[in-house]
């Protein structure tokens, strides 16, 4: 799912993220919450005709905000007090308030109300995380939704293989339509990630949807799905883009490195997105260096569209029965340094 935080995949149409091949995009209701707040939306015909967007949209309860405004929020047993990162209003979320905003935007599927804790933290305090997020979801699980809104429960436990067994298997038991990991690329390093996942999805059920929350480098996403997981979204291909790094099927570069100056390939050689059948390197790298605004957008173009291939082919390979042949392949040849590549960062 391309990230909208704010009704918006930045820099792109709905139509050309449409005609990319998405199908389903992400909102953030702690962000849609303080501006332009759920009631305008509510009053616009709700969140997809307010954006354009004919599709489905997930939005994410304002949990990880927990997480991210760390420096601008109180924690309280039930919920959360922010102060306001526009204008330093204090407001409080907790799972009510989430779920009604939720609702409120209309969107397809709506998360429960959780809490993110970060990495290094003691046991207790993800111990006690996990409680948060348990008791919430509860109380999520009883708010009124939107016509035809599915919620998901989100698994935490940080680095705690039996925390996230107890979270999963208690969230279980409230019967929700989906099931997320979370909790995890939120600083440790890509074995605990990987650890994190398995820990997670080891407890949920097979018959139900299974989402990696923030996780979106793509060998991290393609080794996730090989252990069960079904959706994913990330900031990744588009906030890169902004600055200038490209993503490919071999590894990720900085078009904006002085070796591009004259360079008069395509961003990646082979692709057939619309960008690399008519722009240069060159040419970008002048963009982005110019801080001309169509840099970051031909960037995330391209961006999103080898994300959109790439989840094509894992598709396919799982359908045809190779999947595991694919994964192999595309981990072995991930980070390559080519002379086709020569910046490519490993």
């Amino acid at each position: 799912m391309p990230v909208g935080t704010q009704a918006t995949v930045k820099s792109m149409t709905p139509e050309e993220v449409e005609a990319l091949g998405f199908r389903v995009i992400l909102g953030n209701t702690y962000h849609l919450g303080e501006r332009p707040g759920p009631a305008l939306i509510e009053r616009a015909g709700g969140l997809h005709r307010f954006m354009g967007w004919p599709h489905a949209i997930l939005t994410d309860s304002g949990g990880f905000q927990v997480f991210s405004l760390s420096g601008l929020r109180t924690m309280q047993e039930d919920g959360v007090v922010f102060q306001s990162h526009i204008n330093g209003a204090r407001k409080f979320m907790g799972p009510v308030e989430s779920m009604a905003i939720q609702r409120m935007l209309g969107s397809d599927i709506a998360m429960v109300f959780d809490e993110c804790p970060p990495y290094p933290c003691t046991r207790d305090y993800a111990c006690q995380a996990v409680d948060r997020t348990i008791r919430w979801a509860a109380v999520c699980a009883d708010q009124p939704r939107a016509q035809g809104q599915l919620v998901f429960g989100i698994v935490q436990g940080g680095v705690h293989a039996d925390l996230r067994e107890r979270c999963a298997k208690a969230l279980r038991g409230m019967g929700f339509d989906g099931y997320a990991i979370g909790g995890v690329s939120v600083g440790e390093p890509d074995r605990l990630i990987a650890q994190g996942v398995a820990d997670g999805v080891a407890h949920l059920p097979d018959d139900r949807p299974r989402y990696l929350m923030g996780v979106g480098l793509l060998p991290q996403v393609v080794d996730a799905v090989a252990r069960g997981v079904d959706m994913f979204d990330c900031v990744m291909p588009t906030r890169f883009a902004r600055n200038g790094t490209v993503f490919t099927r071999l590894g990720r570069y900085p078009v904006k490195a002085a070796v591009y100056r004259e360079d008069p390939r395509p961003l990646e050689e082979g692709c057939a997105c619309y960008v690399c059948s008519r722009f240069s390197r060159a040419y970008i790298r002048h963009l982005l260096n110019a801080k001309e605004m169509l840099g970051p957008r031909l960037v995330t173009w391209h961006n999103l569209f080898c994300y959109a291939r790439v989840m094509d082919d894992v598709r396919a390979a799982i359908r045809e029965k190779r999947f595991a042949a694919f994964r192999e392949d595309f981990l072995n040849k991930y980070n390559v340094i080519s002379a086709d590549h020569s910046a490519v960062e490993k």
